[in-house]
Formats: structure tokens, sequence, C-alpha cells
């Protein structure tokens, strides 16, 4: 007789795209939570430089999907059984517990949530980004990718997962989630990496991204941000 084996309360669901710099410290870091009972899926969007075969030799879960960040979550979310789902990008870390956390703030009747963020990197700058999104986040209830938003399997069905949205898919979902509750705000911090900002100047990138944001709101399609954001 075949076992059966229990569905993960939650599932750990990480989209790359060539990230073999990071790997490394990524694949021990899902390993870890691997052991702790939560489900890990990867989900490639087509890497070209080692990172499948870092992640099939690790022996950790890997999903194929075609490119792209929305399309490559909601692949992750499709293979899943579990009542809960995280979504993590492949540079962010999260903290000790983050799991019992997450169980217990959705036990209040909210159906997603996110984490307080730290920006890792040298500019002492970063720690000003850092508490400017939380606060930003807490006062909107809009989250972004680097916090590490989880969500209900339910209400994610419900709402038809990411929309297939080049840019801002993390904002998108937040909107549409906001009508069915108030996010679950974690003070406990994911880690997130700098190497966004270091690489293109810290104000740039804090520009560059308040007029993303402006422009999405007024309607300026994701397509065209998208551009401007590569």
């Amino acid at each position: 007789m075949t076992a059966v084996l229990p569905i993960p309360e939650l599932a750990i669901i990480v989209p790359m795209r060539n990230e073999i710099g990071v790997l490394p410290e990524l694949l021990d870091h899902l390993a870890r939570w691997q052991a702790c009972g939560c489900e890990v899926l990867i989900v490639d969007g087509g890497s070209t430089d080692g990172s499948v075969e870092a992640v099939q030799a690790a022996g950790l879960p890997l999903i194929r999907a075609a490119p792209g960040r929305a399309g490559q979550m909601n692949a992750g979310a499709k293979a899943t059984d579990a009542g809960i789902m995280l979504f993590l990008h492949a540079d962010t870390r999260l903290p000790t517990e983050a799991d019992r956390q997450i169980i217990a703030a959705l036990m209040d009747g909210q159906v997603w949530g996110r984490f307080d963020v730290r920006i890792a990197g040298r500019p002492r700058m970063l720690r000003m980004v850092a508490t400017m999104i939380n606060l930003r986040s807490r006062w909107t209830g809009i989250a972004t990718g680097d916090q590490a938003m989880f969500v209900r399997r339910g209400s994610f069905a419900a709402l038809g997962g990411f929309a297939q949205l080049p840019l801002m898919e993390d904002i998108d979902l937040s909107r549409r989630l906001g009508a069915l509750s108030r996010p679950a705000c974690l003070r406990a911090k994911v880690q997130t990496s700098g190497r966004r900002w270091e690489s293109r100047g810290v104000w740039r990138t804090i520009l560059l991204m308040w007029r993303l944001r402006l422009a999405y709101w007024l309607g300026v399609s994701p397509e065209r941000l998208a551009e401007a954001y590569r």
C-alpha cells in the first residue's frame, strides 16, 4: 500500500531565472524550510546560467514555466495543494519561525499578508528606504514582492492568481486582495538584497520606482512601465 503523505500547510514558491549567483545560499535556506515541513517549489523561467542544474543537484523540486514572474508564480501555485502559499523572491530570506507567524496571522480572518523588509547592502540609505517601504505598505495596504507576500489558497484561486503583467503584478494582486481583507502586516523582517539599489544608485532607484508607481496609478500600461524599468 502506498503511504498517503499529509498536505503541507505552507508552500514556499520561488520564481527563478538566471540566479546562479545567489543559489548556494538560497538552496540552503530553502532546504531548512523543507526540513521544517514546508513544501518548497522553485519555478524556473528559462535559465541559461546553470541555475536549473544547481537546483536539480540539490534535489529540490523544480518546475519549468514560460519566462515571466507572474506566470511562474501561478505555475507554482497550481502545483501545490497547500492551504497557504508564500511567494519568495530568489534574493530574499525569511525570518526564523516565519511559517508559524504566517499561520497565526491568518487565523484572525485575514486572507493574505506580508512581512516588513530589511534591505542588505553597504549604503546606509537602504535602512531608510526599507523603513519607508514598510510604513507605506502599512498605510496603503499594498505589498511588494520583496516583502514575501503570502495568501490563502482559496482566496488566490478565487481572484485568478497573478495577472499576466510584466511588472507591478504584486501591486495588482495587492489591490484585488485588499477587497477581501486588509493584509496581515508582520513586523518580523525578511531580508532582501540591495543589489538593485546599489547597481543603479539608491536615489536614482527610489525616483524611478516612485515614477513607475505613479504612472501605474495613472493608467500607464505595465508593458510600457516594464520597458522604462529595464
